[in-house]
């Protein structure tokens, strides 16, 4: 996923920004990491470059 994203990506529940954690990039590029909703208290996962953003309920 590129870092630019997060311009205009967020959260598909409550349309919140999410914050970024990275766990491995390249360049301008983030491989594996999440996406976080602390509205929604939800965490999406990145892949292999591709964030993972299908809804999903809040945890407890």
């Amino acid at each position: 996923m590129k870092k630019d994203l997060m311009d205009i990506i967020c959260c598909p529940t409550c349309k919140s920004p999410l914050i970024l954690s990275i766990e491995k990039e390249e360049k301008n590029e983030v491989i594996e990491g999440s996406l976080i909703c602390e509205t929604c208290n939800v965490s999406y996962d990145i892949e292999e470059s591709i964030p993972n953003l299908l809804p999903k309920k809040p945890s407890s």
